[in-house]
């Protein structure tokens, strides 16, 4: 049977530490074969490091039959820009060369933390917030070694979907494409990044009832061009849906289960009108395309 793939988690945070091996456990059981691990800031890029080279290396394309393996991607967080030292650019290539399968990853753009994240959130606590200019400064940069490379890239979008759209279309573009990691934005902007060379992610948070043009967008995003993610521990899913679950926080925030991924691959299956076989076939086949493939020129 071909194999669950999560496209975009981050499974080297220090808030799964204490659950990891049993996490591991349950992605092994649950089928998911394939796990791409998002950095987001100097500090952690050694971590996603040290977690994903401890694990086998993938092989074969992802139909084949294999233990867990995690794929890493590292890459400056919009979030994380204005924390960045002088010597990010020379960190961040480092471990590009010293990681032959690594993506760039998780890059991108947020006008959420300049006007609508609360002042007092605290998973921005000590972070200083780079102006739009400076996030699309450090983007541009990062997309540009992308495709230098010819090397996958994962995007985050929040609230700045037309500046995104804006760099895309006047940047040069990796020609294998890019993911852009549970997409928020609308349809017809979709279409418009598809053409650039877009892939789109869907995330198990959508399944939340006031979600639903997000559902019913994801019934429309052309096929080819699908994957689905967890963003773990992040964007949990609506409690009644989860099959894995994992205790809560120190300040009682709730972490998604990873596992939980054969529930958010059931759910867009039955949206899309498709069999989950089906289904599974078609992300392995994507997921090749943009993050396992060489050859791609």
């Amino acid at each position: 049977m071909t194999p669950l793939i999560d496209a975009h988690n981050h499974l080297h945070d220090d808030w799964l530490a204490p659950y990891r091996e049993s996490v591991f456990e349950d992605l092994e059981s649950a089928g998911i074969q394939i796990c791409v691990v998002n950095g987001t800031n100097e500090a952690d890029w050694p971590e996603v490091r040290t977690l994903c080279s401890a694990r086998p290396a993938l092989q074969t394309a992802a139909t084949h039959h294999q233990p867990l393996v995690l794929l890493p991607s590292f890459g400056l967080h919009p979030w994380d820009v204005g924390n960045r030292t002088p010597d990010w650019q020379q960190h961040l290539q480092s471990q590009i060369d010293r990681n032959p399968n690594a993506s760039i990853g998780e890059i991108g753009l947020d006008h959420w933390i300049l006007d609508r994240a609360r002042p007092d959130d605290s998973r921005l606590a000590g972070l200083r917030r780079a102006p739009m200019e400076e996030q699309i400064e450090v983007f541009r940069w990062q997309l540009a070694l992308a495709t230098d490379r010819n090397l996958p890239v994962s995007i985050h979008c929040l609230d700045a979907f037309g500046a995104l759209h804006e760099v895309l279309r006047s940047t040069p573009l990796p020609p294998r494409g890019f993911l852009l990691h549970a997409y928020s934005g609308s349809y017809e902007l979709a279409e418009s990044f598809a053409k650039l060379g877009a892939y789109f992610s869907f995330n198990g948070a959508f399944l939340e009832s006031r979600k639903e043009r997000l559902r019913e967008m994801y019934t429309r995003i052309r096929t080819d061009r699908l994957l689905i993610e967890t963003d773990a521990p992040a964007m949990r899913l609506p409690a009644d849906r989860e099959t894995f679950r994992l205790p809560p926080g120190p300040e009682g925030n709730p972490f998604n289960h990873p596992a939980n991924l054969v529930v958010t691959y059931a759910a867009l299956a039955q949206l899309r009108g498709t069999s989950v076989d089906s289904l599974r076939d078609q992300v392995a086949e994507n997921f090749d395309r943009l993050f396992i493939r060489t050859n791609v020129s």
